[in-house]
């Protein structure tokens, strides 16, 4: 059992103030009709920051077998890219891993390794969006320290192909926060030429995006290996639906950092 490790700091740890926390944020997301999403990218930040933003995403999920959830690793422990088999408790509940996805899985570029998820904010943040619209669904936690463009790509290929030939319906969700703790103008300058790339699902312009502009995405390997699976899983292109930064909750725009939601379709 993966027990919280960023309840009562990055979303609140009482089941009840969780849920209107959930409330709030799906309500301040613009809504719309469930798209064939076969990929996302969302925000990690705390709620109050970008929930709201990520829930663009979450409100417009169709329902899933397993939600396979892709982030960065941001302590550095365990192997460079880690599955998780354990079941993941939250506030809400418990939710089960896909242990035969993970089986399939290990043994490639991925292995299980349990340490790289101990204290890792970045998929925990997702599930109660999830446990809010969905029930009897199972996730498959991968935390990846290493992000450089070939790993990357490796890990999408793997997700993909695992997904289609265990026949599973799935959506691959990738975590990651935009550009870190810079002026909005310049976080947004930069920001949208990372985005222009996703939205192709052009993965070498994604790289040429972040070496290139110096952006300090925290998952643009989360991102690419995401848009490699997506592709697999029969997804053609990528649609924005909502850009902010912490600024425009905050009213300081001086040190912003950029949240996006993304999804493949």
């Amino acid at each position: 059992m993966r027990r919280p490790a960023v309840a009562g700091q990055f979303y609140p740890l009482q089941p009840q103030k969780l849920l209107e926390e959930l409330k709030a944020a799906f309500s301040g997301a613009s809504g719309g009709e469930p798209l064939p999403i076969r990929g996302a990218v969302v925000p990690h930040a705390g709620y109050i920051y970008s929930g709201a933003v990520a829930a663009e995403v979450y409100g417009r999920l169709p329902e899933r077998e397993t939600f396979v959830l892709i982030g960065p690793n941001h302590h550095g422990l365990g192997l460079p890219v880690a599955i998780s088999r354990d079941s993941w408790m939250t506030p809400l509940g418990t939710v089960e891993s896909d242990v035969e996805l993970a089986d399939a899985l290990a043994g490639s570029i991925l292995e299980v390794d349990e340490s790289a998820h101990l204290y890792e904010h970045s998929l925990e943040v997702q599930i109660p969006f999830l446990q809010a619209r969905f029930s009897g669904f199972k996730i498959l936690p991968i935390a990846m320290g290493l992000q450089d463009e070939e790993t990357a790509v490796e890990v999408g290929e793997a997700v993909g192909e695992a997904a289609k030939s265990l026949g599973r319906d799935c959506t691959i969700i990738a975590s990651s926060d935009f550009t870190h703790y810079e002026p909005q103008e310049e976080a947004r300058r930069k920001d949208a030429q990372a985005i222009e790339a996703i939205l192709r699902m052009d993965v070498p312009s994604v790289y040429r995006a972040v070496y290139g502009q110096n952006l300090t995405a925290c998952g643009y390997g989360p991102i690419s290996a995401t848009i490699t699976a997506a592709r697999i899983l029969g997804a053609e292109t990528g649609k924005l639906l909502r850009y902010s930064t912490s600024g425009d909750v905050l009213g300081d725009y001086s040190q912003v950092v950029g949240y996006g939601a993304i999804a493949f379709v």
